[in-house]
């Protein structure tokens, strides 16, 4: 069957830019501590860059996943059931979905991305390869309201929330992702999610700060979208990529640092920084299992099955919707 159609949930103004970029890196260049939310990284070229971080041997968490997809295809199958509908958040170019798909039978495929382009071309791919299975691509933030296709309505669902990009996510911004997903998925829905473990601070740094510079590339190319879509000055050569295990949050933190004094503008607003200021562009939570169980918990996800990967330390964690329950 292939794709059916694809939906856009995204908000654009009169010029075709996105309205939430630009309101979120307005607010987020006139803080204090100059901060961008992550999901603004994944344009086109972010989105290629980010592949080919996930081919890089210093990060683990693509090559844990993947083996982990691959050793307990079987239970997972068993433990999920066929059937339902698969509900990728942040589908990106979609790498770890067909061992999912070819495990579980699924009845349909929903990829939910904010980038259009790899969403279109990650779901021509799955479509070539699983000709038989409907596809319905939605072209959204994942991290906002999402109105799932209406032909998968009655449908069972499960969501797959791959990647441990929920640790993108301080814990009160990610409980109110996991509740929003909960209702949207509905009473008897499934997730499967991925969450990085805390493990040795060299093994996480490498991973965030690799020697080839490919980190840094899609790091600094969160400044050059900037520019492109915003029309900014911002002097890209004089920032660097800064990746810092915070312990007490337990996270790996990315920073853009100012290597100099400098000023410039943004969508038609002057700014300035410091040598040594930094803009704050992601954090990445690391989770001891039962951090992530009460996560899951908070969010109104029971967990029911976890794969772990010993070395490095990563899970892929099934829970099911908790039922909601009326005040006594």
């Amino acid at each position: 069957m292939g794709v059916v159609r694809q939906l856009r949930q995204i908000s654009a103004d009169d010029t075709g830019i996105d309205i939430g970029f630009r309101a979120d890196v307005r607010a987020g260049l006139s803080q204090r501590q100059k901060a961008i939310p992550a999901r603004w990284f994944y344009d086109a070229t972010g989105s290629a860059l980010f592949e080919d971080i996930t081919a890089l041997p210093e990060y683990y968490p693509t090559r844990s996943e993947t083996d982990l997809l691959t050793r307990h295809a079987a239970d997972m199958a068993a433990a999920i059931g066929a059937g339902r509908a698969v509900v990728e958040l942040g589908s990106g170019s979609s790498t770890k979905t067909p061992l999912l798909l070819q495990a579980i039978a699924p009845a349909a495929y929903v990829p939910v991305d904010i980038s259009g382009d790899f969403l279109r071309a990650s779901a021509d791919a799955l479509a070539a390869r699983f000709p038989g299975l409907p596809i319905y691509p939605v072209e959204a933030d994942f991290t906002q309201a999402v109105d799932l296709p209406r032909e998968i309505g009655a449908l069972p669902k499960l969501g797959f929330f791959p990647g441990s990009t929920i640790g993108n996510m301080v814990a009160r911004t990610a409980v109110d992702l996991l509740r929003g997903w909960r209702a949207t998925l509905g009473d008897g829905s499934l997730l499967l999610i991925g969450v990085d473990r805390i493990k040795d601070v060299a093994v996480l740094t490498r991973a965030y700060d690799d020697p080839a510079g490919v980190t840094a590339a899609f790091n600094l190319n969160l400044l050059e979208r900037i520019n492109r879509e915003l029309g900014g000055t911002i002097p890209v050569e004089n920032f660097t990529h800064r990746a810092v295990w915070d312990d007490t949050h337990a996270r790996i933190e990315m920073h853009l640092v100012a290597a100099c004094d400098m000023d410039f503008t943004v969508d038609g607003r002057g700014y300035a920084m410091a040598k040594g200021e930094t803009i704050h562009s992601e954090n990445s939570h690391k989770y001891g299992p039962r951090d992530a169980n009460l996560l899951l918990r908070a969010g109104g996800w029971t967990p029911v099955r976890t794969w772990d990967d010993v070395d490095p330390a990563f899970a892929l964690i099934l829970a099911q919707a908790t039922e909601f329950r009326s005040a006594p």
